[in-house]
């Protein structure tokens, strides 16, 4: 059954709302998420908060993540506009609020071979461009996105805002450079950089499966010994003044060109 929250003192809100720092996050193994799309998504993908807030919303698509909560005999709590602000730290903070456990995914638990496209992130600093690269995989069926050296934190609020739902689509991984090299290099799996650098138009080479498209940071692009571990570096061509394009625009690129050669075969 439901319970209600109207303090803002009580513990369980001061708990959930210290989830908007990372330290707490990886301390507690937990993430916000916000937003009937968001959970929506999550709940097609079989996944259900372990606590849902909401403050009194009957729209119907809130009715049916509180009736699966409930179900599933979730902790369902309905609590004040206020409240829900004070937790989602929005003025004007979404209909729901979901407290999930972290989606990481071992490196060593991957299955390569159930899916063609894989996204490999170096560094990233931006969670707008992760929660998009996120998006991106999902939209080309990537089996999921690989995060190596130290990125932005996957489960910040705002790159979970900034996936739109995709962070429970796709397997979320970290692991150093090293140890992702010698994952790789066990089994199948070409793995394709991009670069100012390259000779290689990126539509010229033809692609195999699996593809692990390695995106570089933001400012730096990917370090000269990480490209010289690639097996194919590519450019896309800069026909204006800019010298490249954004990591995510990049990424998105990247992966269409992957997917529609597989769709041509």
């Amino acid at each position: 059954m439901a319970r209600e929250i109207t303090g803002f003192s009580n513990p369980l809100v001061k708990r959930v709302r210290s989830l908007r720092e990372k330290k707490f996050r990886k301390a507690e193994g937990l993430f916000l998420a916000e937003g009937l799309r968001i959970l929506t998504e999550a709940r097609e993908e079989g996944v259900l908060p372990e606590m849902l807030f909401h403050a009194g919303s009957t729209h119907p698509l809130a009715m049916d993540l509180i009736a699966a909560m409930e179900a599933a005999g979730g902790d369902v709590i309905e609590t004040t506009p206020d409240i829900l602000s004070k937790i989602s730290g929005k003025d004007n903070p979404q209909a729901v609020v979901g407290v999930y456990r972290d989606r990481l995914v071992p490196l060593a638990k991957l299955d390569r071979t159930k899916a063609d496209i894989w996204i490999v992130a170096q560094s990233l600093r931006d969670p707008g461009n992760l929660g998009t690269i996120l998006r991106t995989g999902d939209a080309v069926g990537a089996g999921g996105l690989i995060l190596i050296d130290d990125c932005v934190d996957p489960f910040s609020v705002e790159a979970v805002r900034a996936s739109m739902g995709a962070l429970f689509t796709q397997s979320i991984t970290q692991a150093r450079w090293g140890e992702f090299m010698t994952w790789l290099r066990a089994g199948p799996g070409e793995l394709i950089g991009t670069s100012l650098k390259a000779t290689q138009d990126y539509q010229e080479p033809r692609y195999h499966s699996p593809s692990f498209l390695l995106v570089g940071n933001e400012a730096q692009g990917l370090p000269e010994a990480y490209e010289a571990e690639c097996d194919l570096l590519v450019k896309m061509p800069m026909l204006g003044k800019a010298d490249s394009l954004n990591a995510a625009v990049a990424c998105a690129v990247m992966a269409y060109e992957l997917l529609n050669q597989k769709r041509k075969r």
